[in-house]
């Protein structure tokens, strides 16, 4: 998990800005990567389980382990450390990162952290974003020249396209009931593979009954065929549905 003592005591917003830079030579270059606690989202599966050209299951039991949030029952896939003396990232290697083009939102944001919140009010979705330093005291990058505002940063690490597509996961945590409610074995399976797991959830909507009991346009249906990403999104839609979050899907008529 985050180490709470890492995170500066002061809200960022976009325009805030900072010097930092992270580079092969620096003293602290690959610190990051040990011993940390990475939780991957579904789009840094997406991506990861398509560059080593694997099934996201395969992905999923090879580098993952899940931890499930003890109060809600919802279920976070978090990345395997080696099993080494300083439990490296397991894309780690002598150059840096592996994976570094496919690299994890977390690793993007770095050394800024991330939250999104919801108002209380009838606006959908997220309607803030908030942001903080995460200094730890191994890092030397903030000792640097380079001067960016936090738009600057995601814009320069990719992390845009990254929050674009996990919105609607993270919208998952937002419930209209404010009710504490746990949830159930069945429902935190299906959540796990409609978020995580796309290609079960794939053989899930086309290899049962699923489009014969919701109703599903043509069009939609389509491009889930052709693009994985519309497929994660529809996948956010059904949880939003069995969470009772929002009516995002309908039953055919009998």
């Amino acid at each position: 998990m985050l180490n709470i003592n890492a995170i500066a005591p002061e809200e960022l917003t976009e325009e805030s800005k900072f010097k930092f830079r992270c580079y092969p030579g620096i003293s602290c270059y690959k610190s990051c990567c040990k011993n940390i606690d990475i939780m991957l989202t579904p789009f840094d599966i997406m991506r990861l389980k398509n560059r080593f050209g694997i099934s996201s299951g395969e992905f999923l039991m090879k580098y993952t382990y899940v931890f499930i949030e003890p109060k809600s029952g919802y279920p976070f896939v978090f990345l395997n450390k080696n099993d080494d003396e300083e439990k490296t990232c397991p894309f780690l290697c002598e150059a840096g990162c592996s994976v570094y083009e496919d690299r994890p939102a977390t690793c993007r944001y770095y050394p800024i952290g991330q939250v999104s919140l919801k108002k209380f009010d009838f606006t959908d979705g997220i309607t803030e974003e908030h942001y903080f330093f995460v200094k730890e005291p191994h890092c030397k990058g903030f000792n640097e020249d380079r001067e960016w505002t936090v738009a600057e940063w995601r814009k320069d690490q990719g992390v845009d396209l990254y929050d674009d597509m996990n919105r609607g996961w993270k919208e998952l945590f937002f419930k209209r009931n404010l009710k504490p409610e746990r949830l159930d074995e069945r429902k935190a399976k299906a959540f796990y593979m409609a978020c995580y797991d796309i290609d079960a959830f794939r053989r899930f909507v086309f290899e049962s009954r699923f489009l014969q009991v919701f109703d599903v346009s043509e069009e939609r249906v389509e491009k889930m065929k052709k693009d994985e990403t519309e497929l994660m999104n529809f996948g956010f839609d059904y949880v939003k549905f069995l969470l009772m979050i929002k009516e995002t899907m309908k039953l055919k008529h009998s």
